[in-house]
């Protein structure tokens, strides 16, 4: 799931280890979150869109991630 958790935290100029620190995870579950490769609980991504001062809407881009399973689903068979 495309997020924007990685350019947060740079703007913010704080390490993996430290949001990982404020929000309670393992530093690979952060470099897991900016890869794309790990999908957050609910609370996660609160959490971080709390510690980011923005919404889950946003750091998530969830209306385009919406717009691409749409996508993916109208041309499945």
């Amino acid at each position: 799931m495309k997020n924007r958790v990685k350019e947060y935290r740079q703007q913010y100029r704080l390490t993996q280890q430290e949001v990982a620190d404020m929000v309670g995870v393992s530093s690979r579950t952060i470099i897991s979150l900016e890869k794309g490769q790990y999908n957050p609980s609910l609370m996660l991504a609160y959490r971080l869109a709390l510690l980011f001062h923005t919404s889950v809407e946003d750091l998530y881009c969830l209306a385009e991630n919406k717009q691409a399973e749409d996508h993916i689903n109208e041309n499945s068979p």
